[in-house]
């Protein structure tokens, strides 16, 4: 994962009143198992009847694949998931036991009474709206442009915790990171970027497949059953002119391959550019709303969605945009609404948009918004029992190898300038690894978390993150922030930052297992560490010098083959078709698919230097080049329900993970270990892409 850099949530103050305490949470049921056997290879998952050159990823995971169902709860399952069932149960219990005897004023306080506010649906039933009626009134009384721009201003958020998984949309029109400037990693700079869709990606709403357009008749009878729930008059009407606003919004975004090009993201803009060329909001109103009055530059993603959102503020009718406001209001804390909202939400978000057909259980969606609002005081819990500092080291060993081996290939590249290898070794070395959780913790002890206060201390939460993130602007730059929490399964790369982040919760079995043999983890784990290496250097990474300032530090020629064999990749992820009427966008996840090959083929080397010029054991009869590789396409292991993977293949820079696994057929050493010469993944050496 990459591009996750630092961001912002901002939502509106609150009443604080006294409530009563909130009910005892049931304890969580077993974490499910996702088959994979700790200790070695799943040999019971396997599917040696399909030959390793046809189909790697069904050779690796083909029984698993049909004997496994998908829980009802979820859109997909697989080992990653399976990961984080068992660490949010873990997470719950640590929660549950913080709100029991955890000291008055602590942060392990205020987790526990975060959790347990919402956990208690009987007085979040009792209450109904009224904990969201001052806000609804305060949209109610909007009456012009600047009141509008003003209230837009309120609700900007960007949302860092990536635990925040509840698939509730934000009644957010910008998105705001705050993060190093890319010309001057020196210093931070606010970053606006678009925003306001309630559908997943502007093209749900012009794509005229009848799929998509079956979605949207579902999201406008989706947007009036909320409406009706909050008894706001005529919803039916309010709902069309509301999908109408968003088409509009939508046209002025880019798309998500735009989006990716940090060449084109990269705008500064003044203050004053942003009434000219972006007229339409009243953006003293707006920036003041945010914190940001004082800001004097700022970085426009994407300015043609800027300036035409803008532009719709002045356009479309004031009641259209108080519409707007009041359902993404309603969708925003739906969470912690009565039932009866958390239904209908779940219904369109979870059932239509990815076929989802069960709610997962409140006290799991109480450990991710707990997470969401709270991370690092979470975190800090979790690491405290889970994360040992053996592991640490073992892991920060691994890193190390990669690292070197990293190095060891860019010695080796025949195709690169000496100036150039110079250069990318400078940024290599210049690389921070964070493993595990981050060297200092987050200070919570201004965050007021009231027990029986719900959507209160959702919103001081959202509140909290937006000043701790603009109260960095023209501070010294911390690169030592971590913008994933140690509880999170997954890892991301920084590309300003230079920097990686490899969680505590990704760091465990079966993924990272010192019960089994470590050509294994190289496999799994090790391609992890090397894939977020590899991010440092993959089409939009590589744009970035060892200080995080996007400079071009190639030789033209060098340039010129890093790009073709970009292409290439592209061109052989595009020919993947998950569906018949749907293919794998090659531009769209070519970042992903260059760290994944270079990032698999810098673990092989890391593993075959750690042996030291031996073999490693042979288990289960089969050779240690054969364990890396089963291990690798293993950790890709995973099932997803149609809905949610098409969906995927239109928003997800990741390709599915079948394809991530078969991306074996481009290493040579894949080919000895299984003596493939032919098969449907087979290629002539000439086309196997080597990147890095």
């Amino acid at each position: 994962m990459k591009w996750l850099l630092v961001a912002c949530l901002v939502a509106c103050n609150s009443k604080k009143e006294p409530q009563p305490a909130p009910a005892p949470t049931p304890a969580p049921p077993p974490a499910i198992d996702a088959g994979v056997a700790a200790g070695g290879v799943d040999l019971d998952g396997m599917d040696r009847s399909v030959k390793p050159g046809d189909d790697f990823f069904k050779y690796a995971n083909g029984a698993w694949l049909a004997k496994t169902e998908i829980p009802a709860d979820r859109a997909n399952f697989g080992t990653g998931a399976m990961l984080v069932e068992k660490t949010s149960q873990r997470v719950a219990e640590l929660i549950q036991d913080a709100a029991k005897h955890a000291a008055p004023g602590s942060d392990a306080k205020r987790v526990g009474d975060y959790f347990a506010t919402y956990m208690d649906e009987a007085a979040i039933e009792a209450k109904g709206l009224a904990p969201l009626q001052p806000t609804l009134d305060a949209i109610a009384a909007i009456h012009d442009r600047v009141g509008l721009s003003g209230w837009l201003g309120t609700t900007v958020r960007c949302d860092v915790d990536a635990l925040n998984n509840t698939n509730f949309e934000t009644p957010n029109v910008f998105g705001l990171w705050v993060a190093q400037d890319l010309d001057d990693p020196s210093r931070y700079s606010p970053f606006l970027l678009q925003g306001g869709l309630g559908l997943p990606d502007r093209d749900f709403y012009f794509d005229p497949s009848p799929k998509l357009a079956d979605i949207r008749a579902k999201y406008e009878a989706h947007i009036a059953a909320m409406l009706t729930l909050a008894k706001i008059a005529d919803p039916a009407a309010k709902a069309k002119s509301i999908v109408a606003l968003e088409t509009a919004l939508a046209k002025a975004h880019v798309t998500r391959v735009v989006s990716e090009d940090v060449h084109q993201a990269n705008n500064h803009w003044k203050r004053g550019d942003l009434d000219t060329k972006a007229p339409g909001i009243d953006w003293a109103a707006f920036l003041n709303a945010v914190g940001l009055k004082a800001a004097t530059d700022f970085t426009i993603w994407q300015p043609q969605a800027v300036t035409g959102i803008s532009a719709a503020v002045a356009s479309q009718p004031i009641e259209t945009w108080k519409s707007y406001l009041v359902f993404h209001t309603l969708e925003h804390y739906a969470p912690f609404l009565p039932k009866a909202f958390v239904d209908e939400a779940f219904a369109f978000h979870g059932t239509v948009l990815t076929g989802t057909p069960k709610l997962r259980d409140r006290w799991k969606r109480g450990v991710d918004l707990t997470s969401a609002a709270l991370g690092e005081a979470v975190g800090r819990l979790y690491v405290e029992k889970y994360f040992p500092p053996a592991e640490k080291a073992r892991a920060e060993a691994m890193v190390k190898q990669l690292i070197a081996a990293f190095a060891v290939r860019i010695d080796h590249l025949d195709w690169m300038a000496p100036a150039t290898k110079a250069r990318a070794k400078q940024k290599l070395a210049a690389l921070r690894v964070g493993v595990g959780y981050p060297n200092t913790w987050r200070d919570y002890s201004k965050l007021e978390i009231v027990a029986g206060d719900a959507i209160g201390n959702a919103k001081r939460a959202e509140l909290f993150e937006l000043e701790r993130n603009v109260h960095k602007l023209g501070q010294p730059v911390d690169r030592g922030e971590w913008a994933m929490t140690p509880q999170l399964v997954n890892a991301v790369n920084l590309p300003v930052m230079n920097a990686l982040n490899f969680p505590a919760a990704i760091l465990q079995p079966p993924y990272f297992d010192p019960a089994r043999p470590t050509v294994m983890d190289y496999g799994a784990t090790g391609a992890t560490i090397g894939h977020e290496i590899s991010h440092s250097f993959d089409d939009q990474g590589a744009m970035f010098d060892a200080t995080g300032k996007l400079a071009n530090w190639w030789t033209p020629e060098d340039l010129k083959h890093f790009q073709a064999s970009g292409t290439k990749l592209a061109d052989e992820f595009d020919h993947y078709h998950p569906f018949p009427d749907a293919s794998v966008n090659g531009k769209l996840t070519l970042s992903e698919n260059i760290a994944d090959v270079a990032g698999l083929a810098v673990s092989y080397d890391a593993y075959r230097l750690s042996l030291g010029g031996k073999d490693a054991p042979v288990v289960d009869g089969f050779t240690g080049d054969q364990q890396f590789f089963i291990s690798f396409a293993q950790s890709w292991r995973g099932k997803f329900r149609e809905a949610a993977a098409r969906r995927r293949l239109l928003t997800d820079g990741h390709a599915p993970p079948e394809y991530r696994a078969d991306t074996v057929r481009n290493l040579d050493a894949w080919y000895a270990a299984f003596g493939i010469t032919t098969g449907a993944l087979a290629l002539p050496p000439e086309s196997r892409v080597k990147v890095w």
